[in-house]
């Protein structure tokens, strides 16, 4: 696999370490600024909505861009909003900073894949999409809670300086080992190109199978902690420990759903679906004993990670004219799967199911993603467009491939 790879998964690790530190760190948060606990949950919203509003919209406008100077102008707005989180002197200046910090996050997965999915032969595709996102899910393992850490002992602002730090590797990283040469970029079709191809029914079934799909995975991981400690019976200090063992189950799954869906795009997604039905409607069994909550915990992680990287090959696939714009949307999907699916199982907690009652209703959002996933693919079979997991509709021929040829990713 290319060595630029390890630049967009360094640029994915300091994302996944922002988008999920602040949940740790709310209490000293709210503490330093004087607000409660619930509205300093807001900063998490503000970081969400950055995502939604800014993958679709950065993605289409720097459409025509050369796709290393975009990589590196995203991360520079991301150390800029990280910087500006550190040194923010209220509540309101942090809300802006958080959401300023995730304006660029969709954008940089969604060009960040296609150029990832343009430097490997057709085969190996998933797998270099699994190993961008690698940076990701390990940050749940190490970065967040190293993260937390250092904002409990030296302050929440230092975080965010941390963070910033990373990004600057990220820009260094992707300025050193990103090809100079764009030839990619001349295949960008523009902003209105871009639009119109997010006007197909099979891009909006894989996006609505995105938000079904992971929107499942955050109605139960929004309340583990609850899980863990009232049905399992862990302490609160243990839970940090048990949280970096979902990461280790979401890196686990991102690379092996990568390797089989090389094999078999939609063969691994409702495989992966299928297992994350049946995860979520045992939660409850397993975490009713001390000794089988960690392996749920990782299980969890394992099946819904599973699904990433074939969700976003189709997104591309179904707007193979738009590869950017589609694997952004796709971003901002998981981020409304993240805000729907802690909703959702929440409305199961206020109703007095029990506290493992927002697994139930993650099974249940599962169960509607395998349906759209059917619908999907009973479309695609009307159409007669159901191919073995390609992104565009002919490729490079293997002798002729390089790593930025703009063919690759047409």
């Amino acid at each position: 696999m290319p060595l630029a790879l390890l630049a967009l998964a360094v640029g994915a690790f300091g994302i996944g370490t922002t988008e999920f530190v602040m949940m740790g760190l709310l209490p000293d948060v709210a503490d330093d600024l004087g607000i409660s606990i619930p509205t300093a949950g807001h900063l998490v919203s503000a970081y969400a909505i950055g995502v939604v509003v800014g993958a679709p919209l950065l993605a289409a406008v720097t459409a025509r861009m050369a796709r290393r100077k975009v990589l590196i102008g995203l991360m520079v707005l991301f150390v800029v909003g990280n910087a500006l989180s550190a040194f923010a002197p209220d509540h309101h200046s942090l809300l802006a900073a958080r959401f300023l910090s995730g304006l660029p996050h969709g954008a940089f997965f969604g060009v960040g894949a296609v150029v990832a999915t343009g430097m490997v032969p057709a085969e190996r595709k998933a797998r270099a999409v699994s190993l961008m996102f690698l940076g990701l899910t390990v940050a749940n393992i190490a970065g967040v809670p190293v993260a937390t850490l250092m904002g409990q002992h030296l302050g929440w602002r230092a975080t965010f300086l941390g963070v910033s730090v990373i990004g600057v590797a990220a820009i260094v990283s992707l300025a050193l080992l990103l090809p100079r040469t764009s030839g990619q970029d001349s295949a960008a079709t523009g902003l209105r190109g871009e639009l119109a191809a997010l006007r197909s029914l099979p891009v909006w079934l894989a996006l609505g199978t995105t938000v079904a799909g992971f929107g499942a995975l955050f109605s139960a991981y929004s309340y583990i902690t609850p899980m863990l400690t009232d049905s399992a019976g862990y302490a609160d200090s243990s839970v940090t420990l048990l949280l970096a063992l979902f990461g280790v189950g979401a890196t686990a799954g991102n690379l092996l759903g990568g390797r089989l869906a090389d094999r078999s795009m939609r063969g691994t997604l409702f495989g992966g679906l299928v297992s994350l039905v049946a995860v979520l409607a045992l939660f409850p069994l397993m975490m009713s004993t001390a000794w089988s909550a960690p392996l749920a915990v990782v299980l969890l992680g394992a099946a819904a990670f599973t699904t990433s990287s074939p969700l976003l090959l189709m997104v591309m696939e179904k707007a193979s004219s738009a590869p950017s714009l589609a694997s952004s949307a796709n971003q901002a999907a998981f981020n409304l799967a993240n805000a729907g699916g802690a909703w959702i199982g929440g409305l199961a907690l206020a109703a007095g199911h029990g506290v493992t009652s927002p697994a139930l209703a993650g099974a249940a959002l599962a169960v509607l993603g395998l349906a759209v996933a059917t619908v999907a693919y009973t479309v695609d079979r009307n159409r007669g467009t159901l191919h073995p997991g390609r992104i565009v509709a002919a490729h490079t021929p293997a002798t002729d491939r390089t790593p930025t040829t703009a063919r690759s990713t047409r």
